[in-house]
């Protein structure tokens, strides 16, 4: 859940609560009408951050069982000459899937699958 999500939730609680005080206060002995407008003022602000808020969590539908992972490599890598191995295809990122954990390269052309390794620079 987001910061901005649970300050709303936080705030719309606190308006709520003092909303629920000034509507009880309306009823007491000393209690006067323009407290009643001033908690249902404050309920209804609070129940719009409410909405608000749970409004914001469905604007991204999450997608069940979609990972997406971002691979961070050491080093500079150079797509435009990255090639296939057996056949020296040209190959882009659309070709490395990530398999138990490593980069794993499939060429389109040949159907050849391997493991992406990466030689140390030094």
């Amino acid at each position: 859940m987001s910061a901005g999500r649970i300050i709303g939730y936080i705030g719309a609680a606190i308006l709520i609560f003092f909303g629920v005080l000034f509507i009880w206060a309306t009823f007491s002995p000393q209690g006067s009408t323009g407290w009643l407008l001033v908690g249902l003022i404050l309920v209804g602000i609070g129940f719009g951050l409410i909405w608000l808020a749970s409004r914001g969590a469905r604007s991204a539908p999450a997608q069940p069982g979609e990972v997406n992972l971002k691979i961070d490599l050491s080093g500079e890598v150079n797509l435009e000459s990255f090639k296939c191995q057996s056949c020296g295809s040209p190959l882009s990122s659309e070709n490395i899937t990530m398999v138990a954990g490593a980069p794993v390269v499939n060429c389109p052309y040949c159907g050849t699958s391997y493991q992406l390794t990466e030689e140390p620079k030094w």
